[in-house]
Formats: structure tokens, C-alpha cells, sequence
């Protein structure tokens, strides 16, 4: 028996519009698609999906065991996501070996901070694999931002907000345009650097980016707490002359 191929598809940013033809394509093909979700909750990839799938398709669902109840870094939560990993890539692996493709679905890119990656790297030795790329969530929303980000020989960088205050401020200082992710409890904190560094004024704060209840503020009318998961900072880059 020929084993199936495991195709991940970046499921865009969060409006089913903002997924790609071969994406869509691929969803009303596929006998098996598998996602990760929140317990309790549909998962947001598996939402995106729902607009292009074929009736009867199988679905595998793995919940996370962990999100935001302790932090990243505390040997408990790499514990519980590698046993998580661990499993997917077993559940997942066995359709492969029964001759069946799996779709894997990845919010935004699924080679940019997605969760697919961990099956990607278990699994690819031993099967074929597609990588079907996806809008970035940074891109769709600066897009609904309507703000230009880099202009000229501008840098970018993408910076996650869970950096410690000292390093969070060397990276921002260093570049000339900033998209901010992981938030979360990291508001107040990213909100000091960027005061600090003169960058406050331009700071766009997006949250649920491209999805029907988004909302896109300066950051100056955010009041300081935890922010939502899907949310981010956008900081343009220069706006001199051009």
C-alpha cells in the first residue's frame, strides 16, 4: 500500500476569504483533515475550514493541553505539548500509513510560529509531505490597518512580546519597523519600551485581525491588561520623504 502524503495548509489569517485557491482546493478533496484547538472551543483553523470542506470527511481533532496557564519556558509545559506533539504525529501517522492524506490545518503560515511544524519535523521522515503556504496573520492585519509598513531600505522585525523588557527594548531599538506577537499579559510592559523609545505614537494595536469582530485602535486608546491571543502591535517604519 502506497502511504498518504501529509499536506499542511496555512489556513490564513482569519477571514475564509484570505486562504489560497490551492488551499481551498485541496479541503474539498481530502478524505482526512486535522487541527489543533483549544478545549472546549472549535479551533480557529477548523472555523476557517468549515466554508470548503466536502461532506464526510474525517477529522482528527487534538486539544491543547496547555495555552497560557504557565509560562513557556516552565518544564511542566514542555512536558505536557511534547506529549501532545507525540500523539498527533501517532493518530496522524497511522491514516498516513493506512494509504489516506491528511490535511493538517495552521492558522496564518505553518512554517511561522505554527504548532504544525512539531508534526511536521516528527513525521517527515517517514512520509511525503506538501507545504501549502498561507497569509500571514501580521500581513492581513496591516492590511485592515491600512498602514504601510516598510518603505525604502526600511528593517523589519518581527518580535515576540514575551521577551524580557531588556532584550524586548535592544531588538526594537535596532530596527526601523516592528510587527509585536504574544502579547498577552505583555501589554504594559511593550508599551513602556516602545514610550521609551519614541515609538508610542505610531504603535497600532490589531486584535482579531481580518475576522468579523476585529478591532484596529492606536495603541494610545488601549488601556493596559491582557490582550486577547489573536492580537498584535504595528509599529510603520520611517515616514520621511519618498
Amino acid at each position: 500500500m502506497t502511504p498518504g502524503r501529509l499536506i499542511t495548509l496555512g489556513m490564513g489569517p482569519g477571514d475564509p476569504d484570505l486562504i489560497t485557491v490551492k488551499a481551498a482546493r485541496i479541503l474539498g478533496a481530502v478524505p482526512v483533515i486535522a487541527f489543533f484547538a483549544k478545549a472546549g472551543k472549535q479551533g480557529h483553523a477548523r472555523a476557517i475550514a468549515s466554508t470548503y470542506l466536502r461532506d464526510g470527511v474525517a477529522e482528527l481533532r487534538f486539544d491543547y493541553p496547555l495555552t497560557v496557564e504557565i509560562p513557556h519556558t516552565d518544564p511542566r509545559y514542555i512536558d505536557a505539548m511534547t506529549a501532545c506533539y507525540d500523539q498527533a504525529a501517532e493518530a496522524i501517522g497511522a491514516r498516513l500509513a493506512a494509504g489516506q492524506d491528511v490535511a493538517l490545518l495552521c492558522e496564518g503560515d505553518p512554517f511561522f510560529y505554527g504548532s504544525s511544524m512539531y508534526l511536521f519535523d516528527r513525521l517527515r521522515e517517514r512520509f511525503a509531505m506538501e507545504v501549502v503556504p498561507g497569509v500571514l496573520g501580521m500581513t492581513g492585519c496591516w492590511a485592515q490597518a491600512q498602514a504601510p509598513m516598510t518603505h525604502g531600505d526600511d528593517v523589519l522585525s518581527v518580535v515576540p512580546g514575551t521577551m524580557p523588557e531588556d532584550q524586548l527594548m535592544a531588538a526594537l531599538a535596532r530596527t526601523d519597523a516592528a510587527v509585536i506577537m504574544k502579547l498577552g499579559r505583555n501589554l504594559a510592559k511593550t508599551r513602556r519600551v516602545l514610550t521609551a523609545l519614541g515609538r508610542a505614537d505610531r504603535a497600532i494595536y490589531v486584535e482579531r485581525g481580518t475576522m468579523a469582530d476585529s478591532r484596529i485602535l492606536p495603541l494610545a486608546e488601549i488601556a493596559d491588561g491582557a490582550a486577547p491571543y489573536f492580537s498584535m502591535i504595528l509599529v510603520p517604519g520611517r515616514q520621511g520623504q519618498r
